[in-house]
Parts: structure tokens; sequence; C-alpha cells
């Protein structure tokens, strides 16, 4: 059954952002409010009196333990005080997004524990620092194709529209390097799912430190993503390198397939184009809940929103648990899921004129104290919605940054759902201090590796 989007987003429950005053702040006036009543990532440092706490500078930075361990649950004597379900969506409805009302009215047995709220997210002082530089500097591309002025971590703490917002979850930081595996899964309908193992390589040159805008070449990070498992898809590779300014110049982006024995471009890996092995339920620019250029979309920064949301995942998050223990029919575990109450910035996007997409509206909401995308909304011309896309984040406080243990799109027209992320039965959980250099990732690297 897919539903009809309900105007649950009303003037009542959105905090109204724009006013001449923000818009007209200087670039130092915006530095001196990340010192005062935001934080150095933008996010009001205030809480909200009652379940939104202050923010106290997140996570403390632990390395104790080596590289790529699972992370201990430091809220793990947490107990939920809340759980909302089909029975009481009424109750809590100023605090749901339409996708979130849409799930639980689809699934009768599925259920939020909403948690004590801990705002954890925390980054290096170094980023702290780009940030503010970033405010001072950064400006939107003609047609908000890209950003210039800006390195490191997130361009416009203080947003003026949808577009900022937006780069702000692109260009978010990442880290510099990135190694792990994990499985990937499509879930039919009836309970069977479709297993994918892949080695992923990120490289971000986005956030080398020292790195003037100037000097980025429009680069922004580089990926490999390689399959491991099932025996028959074992091999293909597919390569990318992110570009900044994607419509003067789109990514390039390559695939080595085992059978054919060649790496060739793939200039069509973007918007709408079907992510390989998730059954067609993802789309290319779905992956890390949006990505790749905006231009096919309006873009409106529809204000601020308390919301339950999915937080401090770390329950999930352990390598004890087996994938059967997440993956349940028709939706992830309930028991294992952990929301808390956090503000959001609310963007959506609409198909503009002469453009086509298997998307004609889209609905984003980005956790303000890391700018990383909770929860995305897919609708059609009508405004049916088809799916809904959650992000299940932790602070990986070895680095001190927001990231997610796993990512889950839900498929209303087909039944199916997505997992992406599923490292629990591996060793180790993502490395961020693998060595990797941006000659890892050139075509000759990734051939010398397809012949090994």
């Amino acid at each position: 059954m897919t539903r009809r989007f309900p105007n649950v987003l009303s003037i009542a429950v959105l905090l109204v952002l724009f006013s001449p005053g923000i818009l007209a702040l200087t670039a130092e006036e915006k530095v001196a409010r990340l010192s005062t009543d935001l934080t150095p990532v933008g996010a009001e440092r205030a809480g909200n009196g009652s379940d939104i706490p202050e923010w106290k500078g997140g996570l403390a930075k632990d390395d104790s333990e080596p590289a790529g361990t699972f992370h201990k649950d430091p809220f793990a004597r947490d107990i939920p005080f809340l759980r909302i379900s089909a029975a009481n969506i009424v109750e809590h409805k100023n605090r749901l997004s339409a996708g979130q009302i849409a799930m639980l009215q689809r699934f009768p047995d599925m259920y939020f524990d909403v948690y004590p709220t801990h705002r954890s997210a925390s980054y290096p002082d170094y980023v702290y620092d780009a940030i503010k530089v970033n405010a001072e500097r950064a400006q939107l591309m003609k047609y908000g194709a890209g950003v210039t002025g800006a390195t490191m971590s997130s361009p416009f703490p203080i947003p003026a529209n949808g577009l900022e917002a937006l780069w702000n979850h692109t260009l978010r930081f990442r880290g510099q390097t990135l190694n792990y595996t994990a499985v990937a899964s499509a879930v039919a309908s009836n309970g069977l799912r479709s297993d994918t193992l892949r080695l992923y390589e990120y490289y971000v040159r986005y956030s080398e430190k020292g790195l003037e805008p100037e000097e980025l070449d429009n680069k922004i990070f580089f990926l490999k993503r390689k399959t491991l498992a099932p025996a028959k898809l074992s091999g293909a590779i597919t390569l990318v390198h992110e570009t900044l300014d994607q419509v003067r110049s789109p990514r390039k982006s390559w695939i080595y397939v085992p059978g054919q024995r060649r790496l060739r471009r793939t200039p069509d890996l973007a918007y709408d184009t079907s992510d390989s092995n998730t059954n067609s339920i993802r789309t290319i620019d779905q992956v890390d809940m949006f990505n790749g250029a905006p231009d096919y979309y309006d873009w409106s920064l529809l204000g601020k929103q308390e919301m339950y949301i999915p937080y401090n995942s770390y329950k999930v998050h352990q390598n004890t648990l087996k994938i059967d223990d997440i993956l349940h029919t028709n939706h992830l575990n309930s028991a294992l899921l952990r929301y808390e109450a956090h503000r959001v910035w609310v963007v959506e996007a609409n198909l503009r004129v002469g453009f086509s997409h298997r998307y004609a509206k889209r609905r984003y909401y980005l956790d303000e104290d890391s700018w990383s995308i909770i929860y995305a909304e897919e609708y059609d011309a009508t405004g049916t919605l088809l799916q809904v896309t959650e992000s299940h984040t932790i602070n990986y406080y070895d680095q001190q940054l927001i990231f997610p243990t796993l990512e889950v799109t839900y498929d209303f027209t087909s039944g199916q759902y997505y997992v992406e992320g599923l490292d629990n039965e591996r060793p180790k959980t993502l490395d961020f201090s693998f060595k990797l250099t941006e000659e890892d990732f050139s075509t000759n690297a990734v051939r010398r590796e397809a012949k090994r």
C-alpha cells in the first residue's frame, strides 16, 4: 500500500528560518555566532528546555583501541522511555516525518524505541577551524552546481537556502581515508535475501589538511568498490572520481567486469541510474542518502523541526550480532535500533521543468549537529510516497566524526528493502587510518589490481 504525502510539516511544527537578519549577516557576524549561540558546525548550542539538551562538545576522542575496532556503546545503560508504534502515532505525529508515519502504518510490528538524547556529535578542532574559514569565504557556484572558497567540511554553517544545506551534507567531514568490508543485502517481501560482500576504499581530497580551495582541482574524493562475494560477481570493481562542479565536469567513473577483463568508462553512473545489485531499489544518487549534481531539482530550505531520529546507533553496530539478527522480514529488527529527539533541517527538492528522474519530489532531514542526512523520502509526480531511507549513524570517536553504521531503504511499491553497511560479521569495522593515496585510485592501479 502506498501513501499520499500528508502535510505533517506545517507551520506549527517548523521553526521559521528565513528572516532579513539571517540573510544579511556579514562574514564576521557568522563567525561570531559560531563562538556564541551556535556550535562550531552551526547548530543551536542551547537545548529546548525539555528533552533536547545543550550541546557541550560531544564525545571526546578515544583512540585507545586498535584502528578498525568495533566501538563500545557509551550509552549502553540507557533505557528507552517511549515506544512509538502504529497504535500511538497520533500522539507523536508532530515529531515524525511523513515517511516514518507511513512505515509504522505499513508494518504493524515495527516500532521506534526512544532513548534519552545525547548530542554526541564532535569533530577535531582543525575541522572546526576550517568551518569558520568556510563561513567567511564559501560561495555557491552559478546555479548551485558546486562550491568555491571551502575545504575540509561543511561550507555553510549558517545556510541561507536549500542548496547550501545540501552541500553541507555532501561536503561534511568524513576523514581523509577509509577502508572496510561490509555486506549489502536486498530483502524481498517474503524475507529472502540477496547478499553482496564488498570492499570499500575512499580517499577524500577535500579533507586534506592545509589544502587551499584553489588547489582542489575540482576533486572531492576517490572511491573504489570491489565485490568479493558471491562468486559469480567476485572481482567486479567500480571506480569513481567525484568532482565538485558536476555540471561543468561530471564525475568520472569506470567499471571492471571480470568476464570482460577490461576497465571501461561509465558516463551514466549518475542521477537515477539503478545502483548495481540492489534489485533496482536504489538509484546512484541515493548512495550516501544523496550524492552528485543537484541540477535536476529546485531546492527549498523549509526550516527546522524537532524529530525522533536514529541516533547513537551503537547497539546495531556490534560484531557480536549476526546479520540474521538485524534483517527481519519487511524491515530491520526494531529491538536493535535507537531513536532520540533531535533538531533537523528540512530540505525539499522538486524536479525542475524539462528534467526527467524517477523521483519528482524528495525530502531530506539533516541532523543539525553533523549535517548528515538522517531521513530521505522519495515521491512520484502524483505525490505518492515511494520510498523512505534511514541513516543509522554513530560517532566514530576514535576519529571524532559522524558516519552511518548502516543505511536502509524501504521500497513501498515492491515491498522490498535494501541495507548497506552490514559489517557485523566481519573482524573489523571502518578503518580511517588505512594508508591510501590518490595514486591508489588511478585507472592503472585498478587494472593492476584486477589482474591479480
